[in-house]
């Protein structure tokens, strides 16, 4: 069956009704830096009517995500976006918004979003113009406003936002960081658990988490079929607790960990530089949560908080997943690669190679707004000369994407009574 029937897929002649057949083609393929999605493309070779659609393979994530582009230049209109079904599209300098649901999720261009936008809006514009010529003429000159963006004479700010975590806008700096746009992982309300289907776990009895190990029911994220994800309540050495999730997928022989704070958010941001200098270093224990970014400045990379997930590993075990992460992507391989990209991506291959082997010095940081975050002092509890922590005030902004700006913590049991 087509992924959505056009208008005009049935059609009546003087017998009866006849039924014009199109063909569906599916696409597994990979967006760099990003996922797996399945393509969906109809074609009618009827009456040429075709559509494209586009759904995710993985599951929701743990959080959702907002992406942020400052669009200043006629370039900007190329960036490939993926636009799942509850995704909301804005453009705040036109109060313009794409409703959550409004549309079959996309992959396409930033251009490829106005176009269609402008295609909706101009589809009943003759019936309006016999109706209601004001409404009409208003319509036609929001229309010109959004074609107008296209060209991109003044800049304006496009937002995608997907509670599901499933959407993506390109960075074609990759893995460098683009200054024009800007990724916010954040919380869940409940509201959007709700509109996408989620029920919420509650583990129940006190000192549960301590005693055993927790087992439940999910599936693979790989190959979507049953397995089992193991979760156990662990005491970091001189840190805290943090919750550690294993998966193991019978099926396709799939594993993955990730690794949840146990505790609350700490007062204070935490920023750890390790000067990397001896091959030893790779050997110390790491534990990344879900609000850490991290950053090498002599490869100028930062890896965006959200990036990877949590876990706790080694100093080497990350920069293996950094480096997995960068340089086995499809813009390496087949022909949509090009030569300088794989050049440039296989050198910086190349330059975390050598800093695991401890022929180049470099500077690791890891940098938790959430304070949660862990880098091993193997002179504990001695200072440690090569590992410096700094504790410091998060900003509004980063208080807003960990969701404590409007969190109550005192005086809240009086405004559930009086809801109540």
């Amino acid at each position: 069956a087509p992924p959505s029937a056009p208008p005009n897929l049935f059609k009546r002649g003087r017998g009866p009704l006849r039924k014009f057949r199109g063909v569906t083609r599916l696409l597994l393929t990979k967006i760099p830096f990003f996922k797996e999605i399945i393509v969906s493309s109809f074609t009618c070779g009827s009456c040429a009517w075709s559509n494209t659609e586009i759904q995710s393979v993985g599951r929701i994530q743990e959080q959702g995500v907002r992406y942020t582009l400052a669009a200043t230049a006629r370039q900007d209109m190329n960036r490939e976006v993926v636009k799942t079904d509850c995704a909301t599209a804005r453009i705040p300098e036109l109060d313009f918004e794409i409703p959550a649901f409004s549309q079959k999720g996309a992959l396409t261009t930033i251009e490829g979003i106005i176009d269609r936008a402008v295609a909706g809006l101009e589809q009943d514009q003759p019936v309006r113009r016999a109706a209601d010529k004001d409404v009409a003429g208003k319509i036609d000159e929001f229309i010109g406003k959004l074609k107008q963006l296209k060209e991109v004479d003044s800049s304006f700010t496009f937002i995608i936002d997907d509670p599901s975590g499933n959407s993506f806008v390109e960075n074609p700096r990759a893995p460098q960081k683009d200054d024009a746009l800007v990724v916010t992982h954040y919380r869940r309300t409940a509201q959007q658990d709700a509109m996408l289907g989620l029920e919420v776990l509650r583990l129940g009895g006190e000192g549960v988490l301590k005693s055993e190990v927790l087992q439940f029911n999910t599936n693979c994220p790989e190959c979507n079929a049953p397995a089992n994800t193991n979760m156990k309540l662990v005491q970091i050495p001189h840190f805290k607790e943090v919750i550690i999730m294993a998966t193991n997928c019978e099926a396709c022989g799939h594993r993955t960990n990730e690794v949840k704070s146990g505790g609350a958010i700490e007062p204070l941001g935490t920023r750890i530089t390790l000067r990397v200098t001896d091959p030893s270093d790779m050997t110390r224990d790491l534990l990344k949560s879900e609000t850490c970014s991290v950053e090498i400045p002599e490869l100028e990379f930062e890896l965006g908080m959200g990036a990877l997930g949590g876990k706790f590993t080694t100093l080497e075990g990350l920069l293996k997943d950094i480096r997995n992460l960068i340089v086995k992507n499809p813009f390496t391989l087949g022909d949509s690669s090009t030569p300088s990209r794989v050049e440039k991506l296989q050198e910086f291959g190349r330059k975390v190679y050598q800093i695991m082997e401890g022929h180049m010095e470099a500077h690791f940081i890891l940098d938790d707004p959430a304070g949660n975050s862990y880098l091993q002092n193997v002179y504990a509890p001695e200072e440690d000369p090569q590992l410096k922590v700094e504790h410091y005030e998060r900003t509004f902004a980063q208080n807003e994407d960990l969701g404590l700006n409007d969190m109550r913590t005192e005086g809240y049991e009086t405004g559930l009574t009086s809801e109540r």
